[in-house]
């Protein structure tokens, strides 16, 4: 069952990119229940708070790009 959630959290967060863009550029986000639970700059702090928060082990982690990119 909490694989299957983590799908759809997953999802939702690539579905919800755009949104995201706009409150968390250049952050990992960490989705639980469709929502966004933990978020900073720091991958292992993020996962490691929303594990706290939430007690799931398996949590999407996104990393939520500005969208301004020079090459």
């Amino acid at each position: 069952m909490e694989l299957e959630e983590f799908g759809e959290d997953a999802s939702w967060g690539e579905e919800s990119y755009a949104d995201l863009q706009r409150k968390y550029q250049d952050k990992w986000v960490a989705i639980v229940g469709k929502k966004i639970v933990s978020y900073g700059k720091n991958r292992r702090e993020v996962k490691e708070h929303a594990i706290e928060l939430t007690g799931k082990k398996y949590i999407p982690l996104i990393y939520i790009e500005s969208g301004a990119v020079i090459y």
